[in-house]
């Protein structure tokens, strides 16, 4: 497997969401499990089942992330006005003006503003500066953007 690009924000979310996940929900979990055993057979617990339920997905997640933490390079911003991991875009399509960060495949979230360096529009403006224009091919056909400002 290549490694895959990431943001230090990005990066340090994910580690965040490591240790708490190792720790605090781990304990939730386990004390989950204590208070539903408890209560009796543990074939008829609901508790019991939905504590249990939620330790797999706890434990899973925590593996998923671990493997890609081993699997992730940290970059930072690239040249001072070059589109580049981490900048703030300004665009401009047909009269309309948008502006989004470009983070990595894991922290995108066009809903407020964070697009993938893997999205096509990603790959499109990588590099480039204010000024350039560039289109490329969507599901719903060619997009053209011009850049206005990059930060």
């Amino acid at each position: 497997m290549t490694d895959q690009i990431i943001s230090q924000e990005g990066y340090n979310k994910l580690k965040e969401e490591l240790e708490s996940m190792s720790t605090v929900k781990r304990r939730e979990i386990a004390d989950r499990i204590e208070s539903a055993k408890e209560l009796g057979d543990l074939s008829e617990n609901a508790e019991y089942s939905d504590a249990k339920e939620a330790q797999a997905f706890n434990e899973g997640r925590i593996s998923e992330i671990a493997n890609l933490l081993k699997n992730l390079k940290v970059v930072g911003a690239g040249a001072k006005g070059e589109v580049n991991m981490g900048s703030k875009v300004t665009v401009e399509s047909n009269g309309v003006t948008k502006t989004f960060t470009v983070v990595s495949f894991n922290e995108a979230d066009p809903l407020v503003g964070k697009i993938s360096n893997e999205s096509p529009l990603g790959i499109a403006i990588n590099g480039k500066k204010a000024g350039d224009s560039v289109c490329f091919s969507t599901p719903r056909g060619e997009s053209c953007y011009k850049i206005l400002k990059v930060e």
